[in-house]
């Protein structure tokens, strides 16, 4: 069975680096659980690492049959059409998820006004489609945005409502707070707070293939495609765990096989199947985050 021991050097290294860790988890199969907290166990903004969350809602409407992933987005959202930017209406679900909607565009490059006044997907559809979709990786938020619009558009409820009793309810958490735009919508990219142990389960059910207590949330042909059907970063991020890949809005790592849920400031829910073993961590770390991963796979995992 897991014991605390297995973090003393995690811990040692958190310390002597000031690598800002709020807490960290480890689930192992078989072995049970251990973690520690360096402060109190508060709900905090998850970042990015909300994406994951969206991308489960997008595997559930597909199972469900609502849509496919090979779908065009603004067949879904015709009222946009008028104003699209050409090209736009060659934009599939899975580009969205890749990053690759061909768009150069993130929400927050748009005078604030117009953020407050317009709805943020038809920002979206009118901005300058800049290449093919499908064709390069370029980071947004919005891609994940328009994939929450999506799972409303085809279920009548935002994307938190979605989840509520198909995921947050059966993982045992409980009225999980999640920002929305100025027009009331789930922001999907992030905005998502949630406990260590809240957001640990998310690990837990990715290395399940979506399993949770002999009940499929999401199927497991699309958990594995979430972290296996993966495209390369045309954008160098400065760390080699920025450049291993990207699946259905998780990172692949460098240990393989691995892939993580990733928040800005160092929130990560890091699955790695070899080792039958997810590790979550909470943090804030706004100069070298990425030095927590590196500390996870020297530390914690070869210990596993």
């Amino acid at each position: 069975m897991l014991t605390p021991s297995l973090l003393s050097d995690f811990r040692l290294t958190c310390l002597e680096r000031s690598l800002g860790v709020y807490g960290v988890h480890v689930y192992q199969e078989g072995q049970g659980t251990v973690e520690h907290h360096f402060r109190s166990d508060d709900r905090v903004h998850l970042w990015s690492a909300s994406k994951t969350y969206t991308s489960l809602a997008i595997g559930m409407c597909v199972d469900d049959g609502r849509f496919s992933l090979s779908d065009s987005v603004l067949d879904h959202f015709r009222e946009f059409a008028d104003v699209a930017a050409p090209g736009s209406e060659a934009i599939r679900v899975v580009d969205l998820l890749h990053m690759q909607s061909g768009k150069d565009y993130d929400l927050f490059q748009t005078d604030e006004v117009e953020l407050d006044r317009t709805d943020w997907a038809e920002l979206f559809f009118r901005a300058e489609q800049t290449r093919p979709p499908g064709e390069r990786f370029a980071y947004s938020s919005a891609c994940t945005y328009v994939l929450s619009r999506l799972v409303e558009k085809t279920t009548g409820q935002g994307v938190r409502d979605f989840l509520g009793p198909r995921l947050f309810a059966p993982l045992d958490v409980h009225n999980p707070w999640w920002n929305t735009c100025p027009q009331g919508h789930t922001l999907g990219g992030f905005g998502l707070h949630l406990k260590l142990g809240e957001f640990a389960t998310l690990g837990q059910l990715l290395l399940q293939e979506g399993v949770w207590e002999d009940r499929a949330l999401v199927s497991a042909d699309y958990v594995r495609a979430l972290h296996t059907d993966v495209v390369p970063q045309e954008q160098p991020c400065n760390t080699p765990e920025g450049n291993a890949g990207y699946g259905y809005q998780v990172w692949c790592n460098t240990w393989p096989g691995s892939f993580r849920a990733d928040g800005m400031y160092g929130q990560y829910g890091i699955v790695v199947p070899d080792r039958r073993a997810a590790i979550t961590v909470t943090a804030h770390n706004e100069l070298n985050a990425t030095a927590i991963l590196t500390a996870v796979f020297a530390d914690i995992v070869p210990a596993l």
